[in-house]
């Protein structure tokens, strides 16, 4: 299955709830939070995701992009968040964390930067809904696309089918209409997308282009 995740940090703040009403269609709505520590930028927080959680029945996917996410897990929990993904370059135990949030009754995601390997994180997969490859350096939108992340995906497909696990991948940066193809083919399941949804006339037809394209390229 594949899933279009549009990310909030590409909609009109001032019509925030409008905007997310404008994408019906998408499978699960993307949430970056951002601490001005772990990346050089701040985002939403947890009243920002209790306010959208309140407009929309949609999945949210919390992007943690704070250092020490673990203080935060029952907080984002709290304000609605439907899975919990942290970079595992923010935490000492990565295992740890993901049971943490499996006892808060939600689903738990690991991301890497686009520099970190994935290799070492291979056999923790099974404790893990979602791992998320960065396809930009976290903290800001509307960034460059960076191919040479696909590699990563590829190993992750490799190792997921030869272990028969659920463990979706998921992309995040520079997804639109060109670049959607090339993550599908490596065996990316899940596309964050901001500016190729939000910044389009049409938000919900924009999310079906994108779907109707990585679904032929798989």
């Amino acid at each position: 299955m594949l899933y279009i995740a549009p990310s909030i940090l590409a909609a009109d703040y001032a019509a925030l709830g409008e905007d997310v009403r404008k994408v019906p269609n998408a499978d699960l709505i993307h949430v970056d939070i951002m601490d001005g520590h772990f990346v050089p930028n701040l985002s939403f927080g947890p009243d920002v995701t209790k306010a959208v959680d309140g407009v929309t029945e949609q999945f949210l996917d919390m992007h943690l992009m704070i250092e020490q996410p673990e203080k935060w897990f029952e907080t984002y929990v709290a304000a609605g968040g439907d899975r919990l993904v942290f970079h595992v370059e923010a935490t000492s135990d990565h295992v740890a964390a993901a049971k943490a949030v499996h006892e808060l009754g939600v689903e738990a995601g690991f991301a890497v930067k686009p520099g970190t390997p994935i290799e070492p994180y291979l056999d923790d997969l099974e404790h893990f809904e979602e791992v998320m490859i960065m396809s930009v350096e976290p903290g800001f939108g509307g960034q460059k696309f960076m191919p040479e992340v696909l590699s990563k995906v590829r190993t992750l497909r490799e190792h997921i089918t030869g272990a028969k696990l659920d463990t979706i991948i998921a992309i995040d940066g520079g997804i639109a209409e060109a670049t959607i193809v090339q993550a599908a083919a490596a065996g990316v399941e899940s596309f964050v997308a901001g500016s190729a949804v939000f910044g389009k006339d049409d938000p919900a037809a924009a999310v079906d282009t994108l779907r109707r394209l990585a679904q032929a390229a798989r």
